[in-house]
């Protein structure tokens, strides 16, 4: 079932492999992951809708893919890129090969490539537009010919394009017991493209769940009367959503209580009147330290994300609570005279640590706080 395939990067270079899933090309901007485990969750994660995953981590695809794990319905990301595709998996929750899923899900992968000096490019040059396409190195112009009409991720809203079409009450409760909270509160929880243990931890540590489309208006959210709005991550660049900012901004208008992750937390920032930034080659991986700056407790952490918010752009009502201490880049805001806080990085950690679970125990207890003086 496999077949030779090319990676074609912006800056020329041509990389032969042998191509697996969809025989079909595809463009993206090609990232690399250092996560060792949870490839299946990463690859099923919306936030990578239009990327390219280079895995690191040498052993991609030697556990199968299982019916649980799966972070969306659907693959976004554009293709893969691995070292070696091995010829069985084995574990005792598998069904399908990653193989075999890829092509389920119409997405091409490559195979055969030397991720290492990959990655060194990615860390040097930064993230470069790609394609994987399949064909002997000879049709690489064809590949070339797509790259050419991909113009980037910056300036690109994908938020809209990931977005559930219809809303949903999400019922489940945490893994591996489905433990559920039984507090009535209501969280909306907007789309950007979620993963479902978010869902699952908000459902667990907060109260009920309803999921809506990302361009739901100020007044269909409010007639929903929830107790607090949370903000999903998601894929693109934050800047262009202005229907998701300007909702944001009457939402704290209101003082709505607000909880906000990756795509989220640059979205309440924008809100706020901060900016943000592309960065060089993003964060993607399971292992960043990431420092409380209060408690000065560090924290490993499961990161995906491509832009950033501009720490030299805080107003002074939004206060700073987190760096990474990879490259001191802002991980986290709260608002001074607001109930509303965000988080760079992915909390629920699926796959990754499980450090800052806590922040959705802080979210329910500001919606608490906030009840009370109301």
């Amino acid at each position: 079932m496999s077949f030779p395939a090319v990676l074609v990067l912006e800056d020329g270079s041509i990389i032969e492999g042998i191509g697996f899933g969809a025989k079909e090309p595809s463009v993206g901007e090609i990232v690399f992951n250092t996560s060792m485990s949870g490839y299946q969750e990463i690859i099923t994660d919306p936030s990578y809708a239009k990327q390219i995953i280079a895995f690191t981590h040498p052993h991609i695809g030697n556990t199968g893919i299982n019916d649980e794990d799966n972070e969306s319905d659907s693959i976004f990301a554009s293709g893969i890129v691995i070292k070696d595709l091995p010829d069985k998996y084995s574990n005792w929750r598998a069904t399908q090969s990653l193989e075999s899923f890829l092509k389920s899900k119409g997405i091409i992968g490559i195979s055969n490539v030397n991720t290492r000096a990959l990655t060194a490019k990615l860390r040097d040059h930064g993230s470069l537009k790609a394609c994987i396409a399949p064909g002997e190195k000879g049709s690489h112009y064809l590949a070339k010919e797509a790259l050419d009409k991909f113009n980037g991720l910056e300036g690109l809203d994908l938020a809209k394009e990931v977005s559930t079409k219809n809303s949903f009450s999400w019922e489940e409760g945490a893994w591996p017991n489905y433990l559920a909270s039984k507090n009535d509160k209501l969280i909306v929880a907007i789309d950007f493209g979620v993963k479902k243990n978010i869902l699952r931890l908000l459902r667990k540590h907060v109260g009920k769940v309803y999921v809506v489309n990302a361009q739901i208006s100020f007044e269909e959210l409010i007639k929903l009367k929830p107790d607090g709005v949370f903000l999903s991550n998601g894929p693109g660049d934050p800047e262009p959503c202005d229907y998701a900012i300007n909702l944001i901004r009457q939402l704290l208008d209101i003082n709505m209580p607000i909880f906000g992750i990756c795509l989220g937390h640059q979205l309440l920032a924008l809100s706020g009147g901060c900016s943000t930034y592309k960065m060089k080659f993003g964060h993607h991986g399971a292992n960043h330290p990431v420092q409380d700056l209060k408690s000065k407790v560090v924290y490993i952490t499961s990161q995906n994300h491509g832009f950033a918010v501009d720490s030299s752009s805080l107003p002074k009502n939004i206060e700073p609570t987190h760096i990474s201490l990879f490259d001191k880049s802002l991980q986290g805001i709260t608002f001074k005279d607001k109930p509303a806080f965000s988080f760079q990085g992915h909390p629920e950690a699926s796959p990754g640590p499980h450090e800052l679970e806590e922040l959705f125990t802080k979210f329910n207890l500001m919606i608490e706080s906030y009840a009370k003086k109301n």
